[in-house]
């Protein structure tokens, strides 16, 4: 049975911390598919509402999904770009708090860990960001033990990534943990990406 991918999207979001990761999943269920096996995985998109979402630099994207609709999150990602104004809205806070509860795998890309930090679930854990933002972090959430000059962080449960490119390369490492390294290393192929690992 495939596993629900679900990417929480909104206003001022990071292009390639959705585009990245989505694409990641996305070839994972083509080349299963190919082999004549059903998809790992469901990618699916959720936003706080219904409607157009308007990404960093003027991209804008229907999600398919909003809050009243959203299914169960086996894996919940949470992608990086403007967060502050994210992270003051309880709905968010909340709907991140009960996602994670419910899922399988939490995972973030750059300045999405200050959205898990926010929710709470991420007090005691290493964790990291994008490099510019990393002294923020640690700053505004000391219970935290930021980890710096890391592509990502992998705590069993929650799994944080650096910046924007390096939400891939996380996101490869998870296909990797959830479907093996050989299917990993075929997505990495297909998009003729130079996989990074630790």
């Amino acid at each position: 049975m495939s596993k629900t991918v679900e990417i929480f999207v909104f206003d001022e979001i990071e292009v390639l911390d959705l585009g990245g990761p989505f694409e990641v999943f996305s070839v994972a269920n083509r080349l299963a598919q190919h082999d004549g096996e059903a998809p790992p995985f469901n990618v699916v998109t959720v936003a706080r509402e219904a409607g157009t979402v308007l990404a960093r630099g003027g991209y804008e994207f229907c999600p398919s999904h909003s809050f009243a609709d959203a299914p169960p999150a086996d894996v919940l990602v949470v992608p990086g770009g403007v967060v502050e104004q994210e992270c003051t809205r309880t709905e968010v806070i909340s709907w991140l708090r009960q996602a994670y509860e419910e899922a399988e795998l939490t995972a973030s890309i750059c300045t999405g860990a200050f959205l898990l930090a926010e929710a709470g679930v991420l007090s005691g854990l290493g964790v990291t960001t994008h490099w510019e933002d990393i002294d923020d972090l640690e700053r505004r959430y000391p219970d935290l033990k930021v980890q710096r000059d890391r592509l990502w962080v992998d705590e069993g449960r929650v799994v944080t990534s650096g910046g924007i490119s390096a939400g891939i390369d996380m996101s490869l490492h998870l296909v990797h943990r959830l479907e093996g390294q050989d299917l990993a290393e075929r997505v990495a192929r297909q998009m003729e990406y130079d996989w990074r690992t630790l």
